[in-house]
């Protein structure tokens, strides 16, 4: 099994998820989305994967900087946008051989142990 966590290291989210795949043993590689953005493609096949709007940071300065334009973006305008500002992706997003299973760290143990298939 191969875990990918993308997100930035002072996250505060991203922390919560790093303890508690190592209180669980689960062996991972974090992506730092700062230092190395993920690809259009890699967005796509995320976007197929979970949908554009779950992996949205509603929450971030460039989200809100986007204008109100952005509530009717079809998935092909928010994968260039998350394309172009990794920093438009809810942290951290989790993938398992190489699909995207996981994006926020918000679900209930049992949701998330079942999506890493632990």
């Amino acid at each position: 099994m191969s875990i990918q966590v993308y997100g930035i290291p002072n996250c505060g989210t991203c922390k919560k998820a790093f303890k508690w795949l190592e209180d669980n043993g689960v062996e991972y590689e974090f992506i730092n989305t700062k230092e190395d953005p993920p690809t259009r493609e890699t967005i796509q096949n995320w976007v197929e994967s979970l949908g554009s709007q779950p992996m949205r940071n509603t929450s971030g300065q460039s989200y809100r900087a986007l204008g109100e334009s952005k509530k009717t973006w079809t998935d092909a305008q928010w994968i260039e946008a998350f394309a172009q500002d990794a920093m438009l992706l809810k942290r951290p997003l989790v993938v398992k051989d190489g699909k995207a299973v996981l994006v926020g760290f918000r679900d209930k143990e049992e949701a998330m142990k079942a999506k890493l298939g632990l």
